[in-house]
């Protein structure tokens, strides 16, 4: 899905991924710069060791890189622990943005496989309000990370920069905080599409309900459970019971390569959310990616956040793009 033309870094064991594309449907290129590559690694060579960069690693202002890609809807993307997830995100993207014959927008990509190994440092995930520093004192080296990896992306040309990741929207307030372009989230494109939808509650006298099923409930409850009451809704999370001998055991079927007994397990966790009178459940976890068919009853009940901000990413990057041309055309008339 990914075909088109590429810019892609000098790769290294320590170093992360980076790539940058402008993808169209109808003509295939790569294109290698041996030079811009090496630079590009010397930026990021320091990224998996905090993301914070010695001053002898530094290019001086004379030799600042320049942005890869000059499209103002250029889109950011920072790769997230799974790496799976940061190309199941970027096929979609793609597909999405070009399956009416339009060129694909345009995109910059930060993965780092390393991020995965810094995730069990952390002693406990942040409140998505930023008020603790329990985020600095146990996860300050993946912070920084994902940090330098969005100035990298702002400094690439990236117009609005997207994390598709799950795990890493634990930390969103910190990674976010200082950030000059837009940074989209997935729980604000799924509460924005939620009220757009317009539900009707199911239980008389009580707010639209909706249920979040996630890998780590306890964790990232807070992050939606915020984002959707600001518009409104209750948000229903799986009792004790339930995570302990439904959901756990589905994420240790998936450990176990039992994707039968996982889709299974995720049945019956979604049962019990509509059996609490949800409108639909938001599968809010890597793991439960592409578990259930498409076709499946269920999976109408469901919502991927990764489509919802697919979609918002789509129509920022177009409406952008309008914006820009509608100027053009004035200078020009």
């Amino acid at each position: 899905m990914l075909d088109g033309a590429m810019i892609m870094s000098f790769h290294s064991i320590k170093s992360p991924t980076i790539f940058s594309s402008k993808v169209n449907n109808t003509h295939y290129r790569t294109r290698f710069n041996p030079s811009t590559a090496i630079q590009t690694s010397r930026v990021l060579a320091q990224s998996h060791e905090g993301g914070k960069l010695p001053e002898s690693k530094k290019l001086p202002r004379s030799q600042t890189l320049k942005p890869l890609l000059s499209q103002s809807n250029t889109v950011g993307i920072i790769g997230g622990v799974s790496t799976f997830s940061t190309l199941v995100f970027l096929e979609k993207l793609v597909w999405l943005s070009s399956r009416n014959g339009e060129e694909s927008i345009p995109f910059v990509v930060c993965s780092d496989p390393t991020i995965s190994r810094q995730i069990p440092l952390c002693g406990s995930f942040p409140p998505v309000n930023g008020k603790s520093s329990q985020i600095l004192l146990n996860c300050g080296t993946l912070v920084e990370n994902l940090r330098h990896k969005r100035v990298f992306l702002e400094q690439s040309g990236a117009g609005c920069i997207v994390m598709p990741c799950h795990m890493s929207h634990a930390w969103l307030f910190e990674v976010s905080k200082g950030c000059s372009v837009p940074f989209l989230n997935m729980g604000d494109c799924v509460a924005r599409e939620l009220k757009e939808a317009k539900l009707k509650r199911i239980v008389a006298g009580s707010n639209v309900r909706i249920g979040v099923l996630s890998s780590n409930a306890s964790q990232l409850a807070g992050f939606y459970e915020e984002k959707l009451q600001n518009q409104g809704f209750e948000v229903v999370l799986p009792d004790k019971a339930t995570v302990e001998h439904v959901i756990v055991p589905a994420i240790e079927a998936l450990n176990r390569k039992d994707k039968e007994g996982a889709t299974n397990l995720l049945r019956i966790a979604i049962q019990v959310l509509l059996v609490r009178a949800v409108n639909c459940v938001i599968l809010a976890s890597d793991e439960f990616h592409s578990l259930l068919p498409r076709d499946d009853p269920l999976y109408k009940k469901c919502i991927d956040p990764m489509d919802a901000l697919v979609r918002f990413t789509i129509k920022w990057a177009q409406s952008n793009e309008k914006k820009v041309l509608k100027h053009t055309s004035k200078e020009l008339s």
